[in-house]
């Protein structure tokens, strides 16, 4: 339930029904999104092969193959490195007029023949999707020609930007235990090692001695939750650190928090910096991959080395010592949110690709 999965889902349910009647396909139909896309009204199916070789692997490949001909489908758009790398061949092999693959990420995968098979298939490909324009710029330092990157950035819904009313907040913030005075710093990720929320939690550390009512608002969860926990213990700030769970998308978390805070050691573009800006919020994020993208250093917000906690507790004392100026950074944010990665703007962009045909195949 990440990014990647969650804007194909959105991009979905926001595609012109008039123009294009969209179809899931996928490795596992299951999943605590699979509801939300049958809700919508999606057929989905299923393809398991289990692993990305072997036996099960081919025999659902050619059954894709069979499926993507019956249907005549007209696009085959892949969003992660498992559908790029089994997908795009055999949608290929079907003669699907335009078949797109994705790179949504920063680091490339632990695995190196992954890595290599992924590059393969954007050989495929006729287009490749970046979701920054520094992930584009990536692609094509890999040896993807430029003229076959398609760079869509994530979206941000219309309604992320209305401040969501009392009956939300007063009731999240009491069960979060924040009060009137608090200070509070959030965080949206999933708990994996990239996010490196650790760097957060040494932050909060080097704050608590001058700001006695600094809380540290971490949502979301996973493998890292009780490492960040047990680290939070040995730096004296258990008292300050709230666990928020898994919340809604929306209204988001970030109407919350008086600034909103990434740490990653590497992003593709990450939907939590979006959904802070339209929420008016500053934020400090790490410059890693397609964060600079959307955060303006000194405009809307700050950006740090990763890693580096000094560096990241230092700004986030700046703006919570001049709320005039993080609540300007936060105004600002919110306008470039709109302008750039406004839901009706990034689709334009989408399905226009989804109607040119490419004149020339690789």
């Amino acid at each position: 339930m990440g990014g990647t999965e969650l804007n194909a889902i959105r991009t979905a349910e926001r595609l012109d029904r008039a123009r294009f009647a969209v179809e899931f396909t996928c490795l596992a139909a299951r999943g605590p999104l699979l509801p939300r896309v049958r809700d919508g009204g999606f057929r989905v199916t299923e393809f398991a092969i289990g692993s990305l070789v072997g036996g099960a692997a081919l025999r659902e490949g050619i059954r894709l193959r069979r499926w993507l001909r019956r249907e005549g489908v007209d696009v085959f758009h892949a969003h992660d490195i498992y559908t790029n790398i089994w997908g795009v061949p055999f949608a290929r092999a079907a003669g699907v007029p335009l078949v797109i693959a994705s790179r949504r990420w920063w680091l490339e995968t632990n695995r190196p023949a992954h890595s290599w098979l992924n590059r393969w298939a954007y050989r495929m490909a006729h287009r490749v999707l970046a979701n920054s324009p520094s992930v584009g710029r990536l692609l094509i330092q890999e040896g993807v020609p430029a003229e076959r990157v398609l760079v869509v950035p994530n979206f941000i819904e219309d309604q992320a930007f209305v401040p969501p009313d009392d009956t939300f907040l007063a009731p999240q913030r009491r069960e979060l235990g924040l009060r009137a005075g608090d200070e509070v710093v959030g965080v949206i990720a999933n708990f994996h090692a990239i996010k490196d929320l650790g760097t957060m939690v040494r932050a909060l550390a080097r704050l608590a001695a001058s700001r006695p009512h600094l809380k540290l608002v971490l949502v979301g969860d996973g493998a890292e939750r009780e490492h960040l926990a047990r680290l939070a213990d040995s730096l004296g700030v258990s008292a300050r650190l709230i666990f928020a769970g898994r919340r809604p998308a929306q209204p988001s978390m970030h109407w919350l928090f008086g600034v909103s805070v990434l740490c990653s050691r590497g992003e593709g573009f990450p939907n939590s910096i979006v959904e802070a800006m339209a929420a008016g919020r500053p934020v400090v994020a790490t410059a890693v991959g397609g964060v600079p993208d959307a955060v303006v250093h000194g405009e809307t917000g700050f950006l740090v080395p990763p890693g580096d906690d000094e560096a990241l507790a230092r700004q986030l004392a700046v703006l919570l010592d001049d709320p005039s100026r993080a609540r300007a950074m936060g105004e600002a944010g919110a306008r470039r949110a709109h302008a750039m990665f406004g839901e009706r703007e990034v689709l334009h962009i989408l399905e226009s690709a989804y109607l040119t045909t490419p004149a020339t195949t690789p």
